[in-house]
């Protein structure tokens, strides 16, 4: 059983943009051995988030999503831990994290598991959640009751996004890093 977040904290961010921006910043507050779990529908933003813990990482390579693949890992370019970034939407089990062997990597990379929320906490003794959520009740192309839209706009009127950052185990018993947005 994992344990309970010790703290949570809220950001609003309305584009891409700010989104990454809201990751590099958090990316300067970590460290070799975090995990982190993204949860979010799809099109949320957990890839775009993850692209700016790249950046603030200052890793190799270009961050894509890595749902057909399940795990790209990236080298850092500086000094800073590379990134392991997992997709666990098509497991279906602890079980089958644990068949990633992600502890191979776990203690010399900054780990972000999209879609691992209740499957891959047990990893480490500390995480990292990170829930991007959007308001309700935007349409899509198709009109009314279409469905939610799920992507940011690109009709320069995005959605705002909601980011909760949720701290658990010892790593993170000192509360949330102090982020600024712009």
């Amino acid at each position: 059983m994992s344990p309970a977040p010790d703290w949570s904290v809220s950001y609003d961010v309305g584009s891409p943009a700010a989104l990454q921006a809201l990751a590099v910043g958090l990316a300067q507050h970590l460290r070799a051995g975090d995990l982190l779990v993204l949860s979010g529908e799809l099109g949320a933003g957990k890839t775009t988030f993850t692209q700016g813990l790249g950046r603030g990482l200052a890793v190799e390579g270009r961050i894509i999503s890595p749902t057909f693949v399940l795990v790209r890992q990236h080298r850092s370019r500086s000094g800073l831990p590379g990134l392991v970034h997992v997709d666990a939407y098509r497991l279906e089990s602890a079980a089958a994290v644990d068949d990633l062997d992600l502890e191979a990597t776990l203690d010399a990379n900054v780990t972000v598991i999209e879609w691992g929320a209740g499957r891959v906490e047990h990893l480490a003794g500390s995480w990292l959640r990170v829930d991007i959520t959007r308001p309700l009740g935007g349409t899509g192309p198709g009109g009314p009751g279409a469905g939610p839209v799920t992507d940011f706009d690109d009709d320069g009127e995005d959605e705002v996004r909601t980011v909760t950052l949720s701290g658990a185990g010892p790593r993170w018993r000192g509360g949330p890093p102090a982020l600024a947005l712009d």
